[in-house]
C-alpha cells in the first residue's frame, strides 16, 4: 500500500486530498485534506492521475532502431512499398513479436497504461500484437490494417479480431474502397482512425464523410479544415517529435483555441522512444518556439484524460475507490502542478507502492 498526499487529478477536476493505492496501483481510499488518520503505510507528497495513454503508435516498427534515413516521408512510411513496409515484410514474426513486447514493457516503465496502435499486416499482424501483449501491463487498443481494403471479406475478418481499423491516408486508396471500408467499420460499431494531411494537405470533407473516430497528424491542415474537424466533433492525435523529424509541427495551438479534443502519441518506434513525458515536454517547448504556445493543462489532458474519453472508457479517468482506473503517482513539487508534469517530470518521478 502507498498513501499519496497532495493533489488528485482526474476527469472530475483537480482536488487537494489523499489516495491510498494498493500494490497494483488501484485506489482503495480517497479523502480530503486533513482527514487522513494514522497508518503504517508509506506516505509521500505528490500527485495522482489516471494512467497515461499513448495516442498513436506503430509498435512493430521497433524492429528498425536506426537513425532516420534522408528523403521524403512518403518513401519511408507510405504503403505498400515504403521502407518500413519492406522492413516488416522481411522480418521474422518472432522478431516482430519480441520487439513489440519490449516496447510494451518500456511503456509500462514510463507510466503508460494503454496504447492506440496502428497494426499493419492484416489479421496476422493483429494476432502478433495480441501475442506480444499477453500478460503485459500495457493494454493495446488494436487498430488493424487490411492488406487490401478492396477485399471486404478480409476487412470483416480483421474487424472480428481488432478493436477497429487504423488506416493510412485517404489519398492512398480509391475513394469508393475507403467509403465502403469505413461504412463497414462504423456499421459494426468499431473504431475508425486514419492519418490525414501529414505530408501534404488533403481535402478534409471526404475524410470527415467517413465518420472517423480519430484523425492523426493534421500538420498541413488549414484553419478552415480544423474548423470543419471541430464542427464534426472528431478528436485528433498529434505526434510532435515524429513530425519534427520531417520538418512538420502539429497545430496544437489551433486545436486548443478551437476546442478540438486531442491526444499525444509517440508514433513510429522506428525513430522515437515511446515516452510521453518526452512528448509532452517537446510539445510544450516547441509550441513556444513556433510562437504558438499551448497551455500545460491542455497537454496534460491530452495524455491522461482525453484518450479515455475517446476510447469510450471514461471510468478509466475517474479515480474512485473500487473503480477500474489504473493510476500514476508522481513525486513532484506541488507549486504549478500541470507545468511540473508536462515540462519537468520524467520516469524518475514515478512512485509505486512496491518502491516507496
Amino acid at each position: 500500500m502507498l498513501v499519496v498526499e497532495g493533489w488528485i487529478i482526474d476527469r472530475d477536476g483537480e482536488h487537494a486530498g489523499y489516495v491510498v493505492l494498493d500494490d497494483e496501483g488501484r485506489v482503495v481510499e480517497r479523502g480530503k485534506p486533513g482527514t487522513l488518520g494514522l497508518t503504517d503505510y508509506p506516505k509521500v507528497r505528490g500527485v495522482v492521475l489516471p494512467g497515461m495513454v499513448n495516442g498513436h503508435t506503430h509498435l512493430a516498427d521497433a524492429v528498425w532502431g536506426q537513425e532516420p534515413p534522408g528523403g521524403p516521408l512518403s518513401e519511408i512510411v507510405r504503403p505498400p512499398n515504403g521502407i518500413k513496409h519492406q522492413l516488416l515484410a522481411k522480418t521474422a514474426r518472432e522478431d516482430k513479436v519480441r520487439a513489440m513486447r519490449q516496447a510494451l514493457e518500456t511503456m509500462a516503465g514510463n507510466g503508460i497504461a494503454a496504447t492506440m496502435d496502428f497494426r499493419e499486416e492484416g489479421a496476422e499482424g493483429v494476432r502478433a500484437l495480441h501475442d506480444a501483449a499477453w500478460e503485459q501491463p500495457v493494454e493495446p487498443f488494436v487498430l488493424g490494417r487490411p492488406t487490401s481494403i478492396s477485399d471486404i471479406h478480409e476487412v470483416d475478418h480483421l474487424l472480428s479480431l481488432a478493436d477497429g481499423l487504423g488506416l493510412s491516408a485517404f489519398k492512398d486508396h480509391p475513394t469508393e474502397e475507403m467509403v465502403r471500408t469505413a461504412r463497414e467499420t462504423v456499421g459494426q460499431h468499431k473504431f475508425l482512425a486514419l492519418h490525414a494531411s501529414e505530408d501534404e494537405r488533403e481535402p478534409i470533407d471526404p475524410i470527415l464523410d467517413l465518420h472517423p473516430s480519430l484523425l492523426v497528424h493534421l500538420t498541413t491542415a488549414s484553419v478552415p479544415d480544423l474548423e470543419r474537424v471541430r464542427d464534426a466533433k472528431v478528436p485528433l492525435a498529434f505526434c510532435p517529435r515524429s513530425n519534427a523529424l520531417f520538418g512538420r509541427f502539429p497545430p496544437l495551438h489551433l486545436a486548443e483555441k478551437l476546442g478540438i479534443p486531442f491526444l499525444l502519441g509517440t508514433d513510429n518506434l522506428m525513430f522515437n522512444f515511446p515516452d510521453l513525458f518526452r512528448e509532452m515536454e517537446f510539445a510544450y517547448v516547441t509550441a513556444r518556439l513556433h510562437h504558438a504556445p499551448v497551455k500545460p493543462e491542455s497537454l496534460l489532458r491530452a495524455v491522461f484524460l482525453t484518450p479515455w474519453e475517446v476510447l469510450g472508457r471514461p471510468e478509466m479517468a475517474r479515480l474512485q475507490p473500487g473503480g477500474t482506473a489504473r493510476t500514476l503517482a508522481l513525486r513532484i513539487p506541488l507549486r504549478d502542478t500541470a507545468y511540473e508534469i508536462v515540462a519537468r517530470a520524467g520516469t524518475g518521478n514515478i512512485l509505486s507502492p512496491k518502491s516507496a
